[in-house]
């Protein structure tokens, strides 16, 4: 997730990653339920528990804690006293199973960044959280380093399971708890919780499990949210929570709620730090409170969080790739959140430093300095660190590809410049212009929505549709579908026509083109994708708005068909006459 403090300032590579896994799969035998597994009907808070076990100095650098038995857990770290010290030494772990009683490998646990939430009151030096699944027993090593800070201990989370089924300590699931009463804390009262819903975006928002769902313990949060100064969310900040044993998709809620006590309660922030996760099933998960339609900031990438928002797909991508349904979730919670401020998954965005630092690949960055990012960038783009992991880094660039169309707004409304929310005067005639910073190789076609129904329809290299509208105001919108299928709707703008006096007049028959003879018209065949332009006022002697025609096709010399379509408008792919060859 996070690098260094030190390794940011040198420069260094901190890698973060486990090679192997911390515990058994967790994975199911025997038609039992992982003590983790989530039920579908048990929502709301559940109350997880936090075990300390103290480590053993030995000097020399040096420290402990012997293999022992413990109370059931899934997620553990390793803390300090001091937030700003540094160990030197390599710190390991194994588990016990709690379902096979076997030991685990040796995995190294990286230390984390410290202050990523700010300069908060208790904040203690820690590892990044681990994930091992369901487990019963621990072994700490911490060897060939300098002096050790002081208080270091081992930190164990039993995240609860809402009454889930245990496999051989009994029932690990606490069930939904209350809610506890907040403890003091001298920080800065937070901003207000808006009322108001967040900026409409042009992509469909995604289905994402609440923290009611998931089952946050929101008496951990006492502090409420903080939003983006400048209201505006510019970049999304891919990571991955590495370091993470083989998992069930029901155990992810767990995953979350293991992951939101840590943050909490061993690394003293006011949240869990993740804005939205994902696991490999696909599933979204609402992670730092404050609104998923909001631009809520929070604490993933150093020196950047104040423009951006993040998703970390829960698991280790260092030697292998996120699965296609982890990614195309990033996707839809990427387009939704840049959609909301005219941002393009596919583009680049301007985001200021918060710190002096350098990134993984060596840029280095300069506080307060502006530098150019892609609007889906990865952890290390910004941040001196692996995350997120070397096979998932590379998979972000065909993940910008997949989006919908990008920054769709209506750019004129019968040729006046059109503002998202602005009314606009009209007739019954209606043409509407638009643009995308999607290229039209992408785009599969364009749809002019007035109220809701699509009255005009267009290919993708189209810019330009009409239609005809009735007395009163419409709600008008553009609809594109891009080739891979995805949707985006611009916002709206509202059209007032004004053809209250408008009635239909008929007349007595009359040709008023022939392309034999030349009237109204150049005389000749008209030939393929030929153009004939009519001026229907001239023709009638007044000025109608809408008129009928009968279009008629004479010794066709081939199968083809006829649009008739208003002059100085995109021609559409309809067609209002078909005639074959004879």
């Amino acid at each position: 997730m996070r690098g260094t403090a030190l390794a940011a300032a040198l420069g260094v590579v901190t890698v973060l990653g486990i090679q192997g896994v911390a515990s058994g799969t967790g994975a199911s035998d025997g038609g039992e339920v992982s003590p983790y597994s989530t039920r579908a009907r048990e929502k709301g808070p559940v109350e997880g528990e936090l075990h300390r076990l103290a480590l053993k100095p030995k000097g020399r650098g040096e420290a402990v804690l012997s293999q022992q038995g413990t109370e059931p857990f899934g997620l553990l770290g390793v803390s300090w006293s001091d937030p700003e010290a540094e160990v030197k030494g390599k710190i390991e772990a194994r588990t016990r199973d709690a379902d096979t009683g076997k030991w685990s490998k040796w995995v190294v646990l990286e230390q984390a960044e410290s202050g990523l939430d700010g300069k908060r009151p208790g904040l203690r030096g820690a590892t990044e959280p681990v994930w091992v699944g369901p487990s019963d027993g621990a072994e700490v090593r911490v060897a060939g380093g300098a002096e050790l800070p002081a208080g270091m201990e081992l930190n164990l989370v039993d995240p609860g399971a809402g009454g889930a089924k245990a496999k051989k300590k009994g029932n690990l699931g606490l069930g939904p708890a209350a809610f506890a009463l907040p403890a003091e804390d001298p920080t800065p009262i937070p901003q207000t919780p808006p009322t108001t819903p967040g900026p409409e975006s042009t992509a469909p928002r995604p289905d994402v499990v609440s923290r009611v769902q998931w089952g946050a313990d929101e008496s951990l949060n006492n502090e409420g949210p903080i939003y983006l100064a400048g209201a505006k969310i510019k970049a999304v900040f891919v990571h991955h929570t590495a370091a993470t044993a083989p998992y069930e998709c029901s155990e992810s809620a767990a995953i979350v709620r293991s992951i939101h006590k840590y943050h909490v309660e061993i690394e003293k922030w006011r949240d869990l730090g993740y804005n939205f996760l994902v696991d490999k099933c696909g599933t979204v998960f609402e992670g730092r409170q404050g609104g998923v339609d909001q631009p809520v900031q929070g604490a993933h990438t150093f020196g950047w969080n104040s423009e951006s928002t993040s998703v970390s797909i829960l698991g280790d991508y260092t030697n292998a790739g996120a699965s296609p349904a982890a990614l195309e979730a990033v996707s839809k919670v990427a387009a939704y959140k840049l959609g909301q401020y005219d941002g393009d998954i596919n583009g680049t965005t301007t985001l200021t430093a918060g710190a002096t630092q350098k990134n993984f690949f060596g840029k280095s960055y300069t506080e307060k300095q502006s530098y150019e990012f892609k609007s889906l960038s990865g952890h290390r783009d910004g941040f001196n660190t692996q995350c997120p992991g070397n096979s998932l880094y590379p998979q972000l660039e065909a993940l910008r590809q997949t989006g919908p169309a990008a920054q769709l707004k209506i750019a004129s409304v019968n040729g006046a410049p059109a503002v998202p929310g602005a009314t606009y005067p009209g007739g019954a005639a209606l043409t509407v212009d638009w643009t995308t910073s999607t290229a039209s190789g992408a785009l599969n076609k364009f749809e002019l929505l007035v109220d809701g129904e699509a009255t005009a329809v267009t290919d993708g290299t189209a810019r330009k549709a009409t239609a005809v509208v009735t007395h009163g105001k419409h709600e008008v919108r553009v609809r594109a579908t891009a080739a891979n299928g995805k949707v985006s709707t611009s916002l709206a703008v509202t059209v007032e026509a004004d053809v209250k006096g408008t009635k239909f007049v008929p007349v007595a028959p009359k040709r008023l083109m022939d392309t034999r003879t030349g009237l109204g018209v150049r005389s000749g065949p008209v030939g393929t994708a030929g153009v004939v332009t009519l001026p229907v006022a001239a023709a009638t002697g007044g000025t109608p708005t809408a008129v009928v025609l009968n279009v008629t096709a004479t010794n066709p010399t081939q199968p083809s068909f006829v649009s008739v379509y208003p002059s100085g408008t995109t021609r559409s792919s309809a067609s209002n006459l078909n005639f074959r060859s004879g």
